[in-house]
């Protein structure tokens, strides 16, 4: 599975060295440290010192003269708060006062800028943090020492006897200080430390410190962030794209000479993955594609609907699948059981629709390669699959990553998607202007990359007692990890792991578990969408625990407990969970309910709790949710509370009335008023609860998702005593 892929890789740590590199550029000293291409499991297997210097140094940090020290963030940040989160981490070493720190998107190189969880420069999987974590706390502490050593040198003092403090280097002693710009650039003329201890984290001030503000709250506020949407390059020009209406299909002609009398149309161009307009405008070019006539090739295009695709699903689940999981002997364990539960779920596709639609500025340089502008999530896909495109080497395709306006997974493809649509067209174009490709809000809804649709079949055994004995689970969905430059590592013996994590491993004490899995094919296109394969495998199965629960007449919180004993992660955040919110207090009244859910993703534990009022008319809402996380070490409270709060809306949203639907192949939805995220109005007050750790920190741009869905369901039931197991809810009559 994909989280315990990320565990294989944090655990699968080499010697204890750890190198550094520093230089001197125009007054401004530069820090960087490289690492394995994995961080360590533990802070007890974590050294206090870093070793010898390496050859192929990273940078990091930039202080220049006038005091400013800036991060070079190697992750794209997509409103999670990553700029501001692993700045923090560099400022905490560095000593220096938050005031001072900026921070910047860093240039994609894989060589200094690799994510180590993927061994290429990315960003996702809730890694960033966990990722980062060691090599930005060594440049931190590296730097530091450099600046201390200047120092202690012109005031031939001792370096034990300087201290640093909120960006001020001091010796108390003789009444000296100087600030990081006054030492930089001699700093960055001295070799790098062999050996940095890192700070006690009873000792950090930044760290953990609620009262922090985000580096990018101001730019985000008065409308200074650029994003890629905001791009505007000299005689630039804007394409869109006709794509098959149905997936799989393709161009078989095109009549453009409507397109083409559009005022401000400049030109029409086919290219691998449809028909583009290139205009002086995005209105001119919208209206020119809709001036033309294309007749598309539909001869390997899907031409089922969605209930035809179910009823395909249902005949696969009751045919042998390749076996994910089969501890036990599950099939004996659930003939002889005193209690049988069966339940069939079925999740939609489901479309990421971030705020800011797909787009991307490419500009054709002279040596052949191209600069592009992008909210790039997968710099190192993007890099080697354009410099195929264009017949040059990787390094001459140049990514300014600027601030992206969401992606929930969408923008990290495998293929690098719309920004080698855009490379396309400007090659097609002949370099004579920049290219801005724009994708439209029905464009995005209608293009795929969904979160695959999936059918879960589950049977599961309880003994005499209410103990579960036995689970079996038949799951049946499109796998987005075949044919991908990632299938050798994530498809075993047929088994995709993002299709099954949360279901093989699951935490659950049951003696006889089979979980197997079919992963039939469609021109569909899927991929990762936040929280990955935990978005269906959670719910099936916080949903079928819940059923268990009432079938063995057991509390639903007693019951999970007792099967999660050798989990005390999971068992902290499920009892503070149901602690904050009160379960087992007094009841509520008609009509209301409480539903409970607990899960691990990513290495990090979340539970929640639901309240939930239910009308005659079958009208959901939800009263309160309460949330308890586990991520480790927390570098920044508020971000982890708005992390878990947005992905707790989005969990709810999308599990009340979201699906993308095909009728004859083409998609139903086509904007928000077809496919509605959860509006202001309908998000509930939601309470997160951090607990405190001292392991490393994990991930909460995803885990906050898995569990919300299911507390919701859960509390429908005790609310009404209706099972939701197809989704979204109104495919249950809830509205």
């Amino acid at each position: 599975m994909l989280n315990q892929l990320i565990k294989q890789a944090a655990a699968d740590v080499a010697a204890p060295s750890r190198r550094g590199f520093l230089k001197g550029a125009g007054g401004a000293l530069v820090l960087g440290a490289m690492l394995p291409r994995t961080g360590f499991a533990s802070e007890a297997a974590a050294p206090k010192v870093v070793g010898p210097a390496d050859p192929r140094p990273q940078a990091f940090i930039r202080i220049a003269a006038d005091d400013t020290v800036t991060v070079l963030v190697k992750h794209l940040d997509k409103g999670q708060g990553i700029m501001t989160g692993l700045t923090t981490i560099v400022a905490e070493e560095l000593d220096a006062d938050w005031a001072q720190m900026r921070g910047a998107f860093a240039p994609a190189d894989g060589a200094l800028y690799a994510n180590h969880f993927f061994g290429i420069q990315g960003t996702g999987g809730s890694t960033a943090v966990a990722n980062s974590w060691d090599e930005l706390r060594m440049a931190g502490a590296a730097a530091r020492a450099m600046l201390v050593a200047t120092a202690a040198a012109r005031w031939s003092v001792p370096a034990s006897s300087v201290t640093v403090e909120k960006g001020v280097v001091r010796h108390a002693a003789s009444n000296r200080s100087a600030r990081f710009g006054e030492l930089a650039e001699d700093a960055a003329k001295l070799p790098v430390p062999q050996n940095v201890a890192l700070k006690d984290a009873k000792d950090y001030t930044l760290i953990g410190n609620p009262s922090l503000h985000r580096l990018d709250h101001v730019s985000k506020t008065d409308g200074t962030a650029i994003f890629a949407m905001d791009i505007r390059r000299p005689g630039q020009v804007t394409a869109v794209m006709a794509r098959s209406p149905r997936f799989g299909g393709t161009v078989k002609s095109v009549d453009a000479a409507a397109a083409k009398r559009v005022p401000g149309v400049l030109e029409v161009l086919t290219v691998p993955r449809g028909v583009a307009v290139v205009a002086k405008n995005t209105w001119a070019a919208m209206k020119g594609r809709e001036a033309l006539t294309v007749e598309w090739d539909d001869a390997k295009a899907e031409m089922r609907g969605t209930d035809e695709m179910i009823a395909d699903y249902r005949k696969l689940a009751d045919q042998p699948g390749n076996v994910a999981t089969n501890t036990g002997e599950a099939e004996k364990a659930l003939a002889g059981a005193a209690k049988v539960v069966e339940a069939e779920f079925v999740f939609p596709y489901l479309a990421h629709a971030p705020m800011e639609p797909l787009n991307a500025t490419v500009e054709l340089t002279p040596d052949g390669g191209c600069t592009i502008w992008a909210g790039s999530q997968f710099q190192g896909v993007e890099q080697k699959v354009v410099a195929a495109m264009l017949g040059c080497k990787p390094e001459q395709v140049v990514i300014n990553t600027v601030w992206a306006g969401g992606s929930f997974g969408r923008r990290a493809t495998t293929d690098a998607d719309y920004i080698a649509e855009a490379v396309s067209i400007a090659k097609a174009y002949g370099g004579k202007a920049p290219v801005h490709l724009v994708w439209t809000r029905e464009d995005d809804i209608h293009g795929g990359r969904y979160r695959p649709l999936f059918l879960h079949k589950v049977k599961a055994g309880l003994d005499a007692s209410g103990t579960l004995v036995a689970w079996r689970q038949k799951i049946v969905g499109q796998s987005f990890m075949s044919g991908t430059p990632f299938e050798a590592v994530m498809v075993k013996n047929g088994v995709d792991a993002t299709s099954v994590e949360g279901s093989s491993d699951m935490a659950y004490a049951v003696p006889n578990l089979y979980v197997d899995l079919q992963s039939p094919a469609s021109p569909v296109t899927t991929l990762w969408w936040r929280s990955v394969g935990h978005t269906h495998t959670a719910y099936a199965k916080e949903v079928m625990i819940d059923e268990l629960a009432a079938a063995a007449g057991k509390d639903p919180v007693a019951f999970r407990l007792e099967m999660l004993k050798d989990h005390p992660r999971l068992l902290g955040v499920l009892k503070l969970a149901a602690e904050k919110a009160g379960w087992g207090g007094q009841p509520l009244p008609k009509g209301k309910g409480r539903g409970i859910a607990v899960h691990e993703s990513f290495s990090s534990f979340v539970a929640h709790v639901a309240e939930v009022s239910v009308d005659d008319k079958g009208r959901i809402t939800i009263d309160r949710v309460v949330c308890a996380v586990d991520c480790g070490q927390v570098v920044n409270p508020n971000i982890v509370e708005a992390q878990i709060s947005g992905g707790t809306g989005w969990a709810i949203g999308h599990a009340l009335r979201d699906e993308i639907t095909l009728t004859g192949g083409l998609v139903d939805q086509s904007n928000f008023d077809t496919y509605q995220p959860l509006r202001n109005s309908e998000m509930p007050p939601v309470e997160v609860h951090i607990l405190p750790s001292a392991a490393r920190p994990t991930g909460v741009g995803e885990p906050g998702v898995p569990t919300a869905a299911p507390a919701v369901a859960n509390a429908v039931f005790a609310a009404t005593g209706k099972r939701l197991h197809h989704l979204p809810f109104t495919r249950s009559g809830m509205v």
